[in-house]
């Protein structure tokens, strides 16, 4: 390690920022971005900024203890809306794309999301949560009625770990005039809907919705096409499968999708692009030969979920599209022909996590992360594909920081298959050293670690330890069939191929003390590091996070644990209760020696903290292995992600000093 520079800490994720969600003005000329910090309150913030591709001159649009999001430019380029809490819930707003005082333009007790303009500058189409008694008239603030003594339930999906308890709630979608204010709601029923894009004439609104006949067991999601003047709904999808993200061919003739047909997999089913012509209603599947994930599928934990993707952006004749796809790792920008021929625009060993083009300017603008670099604005020339960095917003923060060496790795499966992940070295790594070293899994089990930035990864290096991480049969990024493999495997192969991983790195890296190993992982990461301790006393600490060990009560207390179970496990507790225990880390409890931390959120409805609770009992019933559980209150799954900051900080000195105990006080007491 230099003199000048430092490692890094947990707390100097309070000091991270990073960008998201460009928008290129109609004019090609300046970019709108949000910007994501961490005030001296410890509470998040978002403000929008404003670049002049000319000059680089940054202008921050918003300032303030706010959270303000999802710019988007009126098609004259004059004003800029955006979602902002300031008013205590979610709203839009309005604002000078010159700058100046924001005027809020609607003010729906549930608050509202994802708004869109029409085409002619005069609507803004968006979608909020709604109870069958509330309305978008229903003014923030006002309440109509006392606070519940009881509620009764009568939905299988009546909570959801993006919203809490939402009951009988669904997501409709209503229009807003610019001028009046005046509201018109489009939608109504037991459905959720999600807004989608506006026809370039300005008569239809492609959306996407469940509207089948019981949305709870049936789960396709359909697009549908809604006249802005009102009447008769057209259904483009055969509900069959899940279709996302629909956009517009410039002559309004043609729609561009996002999904997959697939009825067995909801989340492992591998996302192509798709095609409908409106001309004779035939649909088809313009990537169906490519065997690679549309979308971005890296995982991370320096970035907001739900961050707004793009879909297929469209060429300007008509003859293609954009659009971002992950694989191996990394996720580039893509383009395709109508007739399948696709090209990679932007590679490399990187994330590119949203991107806004504009064709005739021949500029892209992307938002990127890498190993060292949790997010900024990159501008490339469509012509020349030169890029040139638009922010370096970590420049201050990284410039005092040492930070890990990465290096790619690739490997064998027990059966031969091929695998592929990354070794960390230790910061201040010292050629004939022996290191600890921990093994990280990710959730999902459907997502990808990949080259991006990853700041639990980086405290560790930063404290000693070698960090393994690797993508096991289930993850994306590797073709449908890897992506599929563990369905119904879940402890078989997917743990084969981790610990092959470590056998791997153990082999190849002289500086790996394999008799100091940990092993770590949240939500699929959580359950897999609790079957491995249970198999294996490999491994002497292992810290579990927002983990599952039980599938058969998984099944009925998580919001989505009835049909996971269905497509993960191909169980549920009625046809094969023995394949679910069998399946089930809470099982081995008996088994299990190595020390392990729990550590859960309170208010998780994806993997309910009764997960942690059931291991954390059984594991000081056998009384074989040190145990400790930690509670965070108020948390849901996206703990790590983008909860609470101080709680996020808490469970990295947590998981170090876990390992600290065990892989590194042992060390210091022999020296």
């Amino acid at each position: 390690m230099t003199a000048t520079k430092r490692c890094i800490r947990a707390e100097d994720l309070y000091q991270i920022r990073y960008t998201s969600d460009p928008q290129l003005s109609p004019n090609g000329k300046s970019v709108a971005f949000v910007e994501t910090m961490i005030d001296e309150q410890r509470q998040y913030r978002n403000h929008l900024v404003l670049q002049s591709l000319d000059s680089k001159d940054l202008t921050s649009l918003t300032v303030g203890a706010v959270r303000d999001t999802f710019p988007r430019w009126s098609p004259d380029g004059a004003t800029i809306s955006f979602v902002s809490n300031r008013s205590g819930t979610p709203q839009i707003w309005l604002i000078d794309a010159k700058g100046g005082e924001a005027r809020q333009l609607t003010r729906c007790k549930t608050g509202v999301s994802n708004p869109i303009w029409s085409p002619d500058g005069k609507h803004i189409v968006f979608s909020s949560m709604l109870s069958p008694e509330d309305s978008f008239s229903d003014v923030e603030g006002e309440s109509k009625k006392e606070v519940q003594k009881v509620i009764v339930v009568n939905r299988m999906k009546y909570k959801s770990d993006d919203h809490g308890y939402i009951y009988d709630k669904s997501k409709q979608i209503a229009i807003v005039n610019v001028e009046s204010g005046e509201m018109r709601a489009i939608s109504e029923g037991p459905y959720n809907h999600t807004v989608g894009a506006w026809s370039p004439d300005g008569e239809w609104l492609a959306i996407t919705a469940n509207r089948a006949e019981n949305p709870d067991k049936q789960h396709s999601i359909d697009v549908y096409l809604v006249p802005f003047s009102g009447g008769e709904w057209k259904k483009v999808t055969k509900s069959k499968g899940t279709f996302f993200f629909p956009t517009w061919s410039p002559d309004g003739k043609k729609l561009a999708l996002i999904g997959s047909e697939s009825d067995t997999h909801l989340h492992a089913a591998q996302k192509r692009v798709w095609v409908y012509n409106l001309e004779n209603d035939e649909q088809t599947c313009i990537t169906a030969e490519w065997d690679v994930q549309v979308g971005d599928s890296t995982i991370g934990d320096v970035r907001s979920p739900g961050h707004p993707n793009p879909g297929a952006v469209w060429r300007e004749d008509g003859k293609g599209m954009y659009f971002i796809a992950s694989e191996r790792g990394n996720s580039g920008i893509y383009h395709t022909t109508l007739d399948g021929q696709i090209t990679q625009i932007v590679g490399g060993s990187r994330n590119v996590y949203g991107f806004s083009l504009h064709e005739k300017a021949q500029k892209l603008i992307m938002v990127v992360s890498d190993t060292a670099s949790p997010g900024d604005l990159v501008e490339v020339d469509l012509d020349t594909k030169e890029e040139q960095r638009l922010t370096d917003v970590n420049h201050d923060l990284f410039a005092e920081l040492e930070l890990p060496a990465v290096e790619e790795i690739e490997f064998e499966a027990e059966d031969g298959w091929k695998l592929h992940g990354w070794l960390m070295k230790p910061v201040g790594y010292q050629q004939g050293q022996k290191y600890p070293m921990v093994l990280q899994i990710h959730g999902g089990p459907h997502s990808m670690y990949g080259n991006t930035y990853f700041h639990e990864f980086q405290v560790l290096a930063a404290k000693g330890y070698a960090v393994l991480y690797t993508n096991p049969r289930g993850s994306f990024g590797y073709g449908e069939r890897f992506v599929q493999a563990c369905c119904g495997d879940y402890g078989g192969n997917d743990y084969l191929d981790l610990m092959s991983a470590v056998k791997y790195a153990c082999n190849h890296f002289d500086f790996v003390d394999e008799t100091r190993l940990g092993v770590t992982g949240g939500s699929y990461g959580g359950l897999m590091t609790n079957w491995i301790v249970g198999q294996s006393n490999q491994f002497k600490a292992a810290v579990t996070d927002r983990s599952i060990c039980n599938w058969l009560s998984f099944y009925g207390v998580s919001d989505i644990g009835y049909y996971f179970t269905a497509e993960e496990i191909m169980a549920n507790p009625f046809n094969n209760p023995e394949k679910m225990w069998h399946h089930s880390p809470l099982r081995l409890a008996a088994n299990i020696e190595t020390p392990l931390l729990i550590m859960h959120g309170e208010q998780d409805h994806r993997c309910p903290i009764e997960q942690a609770e059931q291991l954390y009992i059984a594991l000081r019933y056998h009384d074989k292995a040190p145990v400790s559980f930690i509670r965070f209150p108020g948390a849901s799954h996206e703990l790590s992600r983008s909860g609470d900051p101080q709680q996020r900080v808490l469970r990295l000195e947590y998981t170090a000093d876990w390992f600290e105990s065990y892989l590194l006080t042992a060390e210091k007491a022999s020296v």
